[in-house]
């Protein structure tokens, strides 16, 4: 097997485990949104108040921040993508020690290359496991309800624990402080890159790079490139979507009807409802969406809002703090992508309604000289 072969397998294998674990995650993320927006009604200003937590030591063990019923999900974000990647490496042999060793990291924090080391670590394991040990007939049914269980999880554990748990650890903890000490303009450029990011191939490897790992900075405290990502998911969609209503000469029946569903995708928080006009005119598209995500994402975070909460849609705008900022950030950045689109393309030529009318004379005049030949 080439490294190429190889690597490309890693990609799929780590892009599988997210794809199982957004689904928990905005499941959390709408939770603490549902929590926040209800707390407001009952006088409560700030639910993310230590005093307000509800099984604080069970969140506080996944999750360094005390939102609830949604911290205990997304608590679950690192042992659900580390059983994924084992799932996608080694089949249902590796979702146990995967979720195990998931459970380690989180406890370690160790943070999301930890998840990843330990879903790859488990899944390998299993996959050796069941490919080297052959039994009799008899004793067939061992191996995947005892043997690879326990072996994988074991291995899994002795390496996060002794191996690299520690290095990880280090390594997240230094992150996270770094990123909590940027000020200024450090802060609203690291906004701006994460927004591009999130711009640039609309749920592609880079998109899904930016996203997963400012969700994993939660677990430390660490919201800006959070903030700066889910900013950023829902401006192309919106902005293609809008430039279909406003310059409706410049697109075919196919990109019109897209554009409808972009600005649905949109305000749920879908980036991937913008591919078609990516995949249409790439080289107009692309820059547009990353200018407008960057630039979105940038005044987001310097004018002060902060989101918490891993969710973009129109339904957890107002769980954040400033939420007036955000929108705001949010609308500037959807005129920015409208506005180069519709600088960037021409009106499609209609065709010719006399044409159509000549071909229809022509043809009749045809068949009714067909005709009176035939009478």
């Amino acid at each position: 097997m080439t490294w190429k072969k190889f690597g490309k397998q890693l990609e799929t294998h780590i892009m599988t485990g997210i794809s199982y674990m957004i689904p928990v995650v905005i499941s959390g993320a709408v939770l603490m949104a549902i929590s926040r927006v209800g707390a407001s009604f009952f006088g409560i200003s700030d639910i993310w108040d230590p005093k307000w937590a509800k099984s604080a030591n069970m969140i506080i063990r996944f999750l360094n921040v005390d939102d609830g019923w949604g911290g205990i999900a997304l608590g679950l974000m690192f042992p659900i993508i580390s059983a994924y990647i084992a799932y996608s490496i080694a089949d249902k042999g590796g979702i146990a020690p995967g979720i195990i060793g998931g459970l380690l990291v989180a406890n370690m924090n160790a943070g999301f290359l930890g998840a990843l080391a330990s879903g790859l670590i488990a899944g390998y394991t299993v996959k050796f496991l069941i490919d080297h040990i052959h039994l009799p007939e008899a004793a067939k049914s061992v191996l995947p309800v005892f043997i690879v269980p326990v072996v994988g999880a074991f291995v899994t554990l002795f390496l996060i624990q002794y191996v690299i748990g520690i290095p990880f650890a280090s390594l997240n903890t230094g992150l996270a402080a770094w990123l909590k000490g940027m000020t200024g303009t450090n802060r609203i450029l690291l906004a701006a890159i994460v927004g591009g990011m999130v711009g640039f191939d609309l749920g592609g490897p880079v998109n899904k790079a930016a996203v997963t790992t400012a969700m994993a900075l939660l677990t430390s405290g660490v919201y800006d490139p959070n903030k700066a990502a889910q900013v950023a998911i829902i401006i192309p969609p919106l902005g293609l979507g809008l430039a279909t209503v406003l310059g409706k000469r410049k697109f075919n029946n196919e990109l019109k009807e897209a554009g409808n569903a972009s600005l649905v995708m949109g305000l749920i928080g879908v980036s991937e409802g913008a591919i078609p006009f990516a995949v249409e005119s790439p080289l107009k598209v692309i820059p547009a969406n990353v200018i407008g995500s960057a630039v979105g994402s940038a005044i987001a975070l310097g004018l002060g809002a902060v989101n918490r909460a891993p969710i973009s849609g129109f339904y957890g705008w107002f769980a954040v703090e400033k939420w007036w900022v955000y929108i705001f950030a949010i609308l500037v950045g959807t005129l920015i992508v409208t506005g180069l689109t519709l600088l960037f393309r021409k009106d499609i030529k209609e065709e010719q309604p006399e044409e159509t009318e000549e071909k229809s004379d022509d043809n009749d005049s045809e068949y009714f000289s067909e005709d009176q030949w035939e009478n």
